[in-house]
């Protein structure tokens, strides 16, 4: 099972454009390429899957136990040629003092070769040092290899070639001159309007081409052709159900952050999965469940708004029942209303607040829940009788105006939510939160909403 861990030394110094074009690079090769992405995310992930033509997956110490890591790498990497591993932040940054929730520590687990990328610009002599540590800092870290990036030119890469060779023993496998191709805009979500996927493509093949020319691709895959995965651990897994209901799931340019895992879980509990264009589609499909995942909305608010026919037939339906979930954006949209820059748009309504837009995060990172019994479906029974639920939260909004006996499903231990004190609103069949969760072992919240549906159907 051939696969390599793309890290950096430090946040930003351009992992994920290398790891994108060493996916599309593979992919040209014709081999099958699958990808992974370490932490909470789904923006990296959505530009790598596309990448690689496979969906990609994230690998989570906060949600996962490690058997659950190395269960997901090996599940989805069977039949691929090679798996590519992207990290988040620095190789040894982590939450813990330890580095047990680190990079390194994915790297050790599934015993996968690591491909530091360097932000070279400015350094001569002093990137020697910078190896050493990081392999002298952890030496059961098998670092493979260097990818020098955003170097000045072919003189400033023979001078660092030439001192990581005196000082080192770690080879050279690229080295990536700045070039503003290159770049790709954080805010760029090009991945569901047809104009905008053929933007991505192009900028993929575009980035693919560049890696190709400058990174060794032969001897990456021999690095990861050496890699010895270890055993995996059997899990207990879920039956999987007849669909016997259909759930409509919001896709469009507004609503894209879904985990490829969650649809798939949707599906095993037993879900027909109808995507609906809350942009352009007049009313709601034939559907049991409704599902509106996380976005970004508000660049969207004004569509939005002129959608007045599906805005009203979602709140018609919502109050006559319908089990619906919603997260983060899903939640901005249910509300009355979203103010950002200026501008104020109406949203459904169904949801008695108001969303203000802010220019820093207003939640941000890991959040752990407990569940208050309020919630419309039934409380969580895993085997562990586990009662806090893992989850992650990234919005720059806060819901205000919210009346003060609004029911909650979740006590917030750690993280904001709505209050700093509670997330998840509930109102009739509805659950909306600011809170992304993920379906794992402690929580396989899919199959708990799915089921909820059945009974409600």
């Amino acid at each position: 099972m051939p696969h390599f861990f793309i890290s950096a030394a430090y946040k930003s110094s351009g992992k994920t454009t290398v790891s994108l074009g060493l996916c599309a690079a593979l992919k040209q090769r014709k081999l099958i390429v699958q990808p992974f992405k370490k932490g909470p995310d789904y923006i990296d992930p959505m530009w790598l899957g596309r990448a690689a033509g496979h969906a990609c997956h994230n690998l989570d110490f906060n949600t996962m136990s490690n058997t659950e890591i190395i269960n997901t790498v090996s599940q989805y990497s069977q039949g691929a040629d090679i798996s590519v591993i992207e990290g988040n932040k620095g190789l040894y940054d982590g939450l813990d003092l330890d580095g047990s929730n680190s990079n390194a520590a994915i790297c050790k687990l599934i015993n996968a070769p690591v491909i530091l990328v360097i932000d070279a610009r400015g350094m001569t002599r002093g990137i020697a040092p910078l190896i050493l540590g990081y392999q002298a800092f952890d030496p059961d870290v098998n670092i493979a290899g260097i990818i020098l990036n955003k170097l000045g030119g072919r003189r400033h890469e023979k001078k660092l070639r030439a001192v990581i060779e005196h000082y080192t023993d770690v080879p050279v496998l690229g080295a990536i001159l700045r070039d503003e191709r290159l770049e790709i805009s954080e805010r760029h979500l090009g991945l569901i309007p047809s104009e905008e996927s053929v933007a991505a493509d192009k900028q993929i093949k575009t980035i693919a081409d560049l890696i190709a020319d400058q990174v060794d691709l032969d001897a990456i895959i021999s690095i990861a052709a050496k890699a010895n995965f270890p055993e995996t651990k059997k899990l207990t897994t879920a039956v999987s159900h007849k669909k016997d209901v259909r759930i409509g799931y919001a896709l469009d340019a507004a609503f894209n952050f879904y985990y490829p895992g969650d649809l798939e879980a949707l599906q095993q509990a037993g879900a027909d999965l109808v995507p609906i264009n809350t942009l352009k589609d007049p009313e709601l499909p034939d559907i049991d469940g409704l599902f509106i995942g996380g976005g970004f909305p508000e660049t969207q608010m004004a569509e939005l708004e002129n959608n007045s026919s599906l805005r009203n037939d979602i709140l018609n339906k919502i109050e006559s029942g319908l089990p619906t979930y919603a997260e983060c954006g899903g939640l901005m949209y249910l509300s009355r209303s979203i103010h950002w820059n200026n501008n104020e748009h109406t949203m459904v309504g169904v949801i008695p607040g108001d969303i203000i837009m802010h220019k820093k995060p207003q939640g941000r990172g890991y959040v752990r829940l407990r569940e208050t019994g309020n919630g419309p479906w039934d409380l969580n029974n895993n085997k562990e009788n586990i009662t806090e639920i893992p989850a992650h939260e990234f919005h720059y909004s806060s819901l205000e105006n919210v009346p003060d006996n609004t029911t909650f499903a979740y006590e917030v231990l750690r993280g904001y939510g709505i209050n700093g004190k509670y997330d998840g609103i509930v109102y009739k069949n509805l659950l909306a939160s600011f809170a992304h969760l993920r379906d794992v072992a402690s929580n396989h919240w899919a199959d708990r909403f799915v089921t909820f549906i059945r009974k409600n159907k």
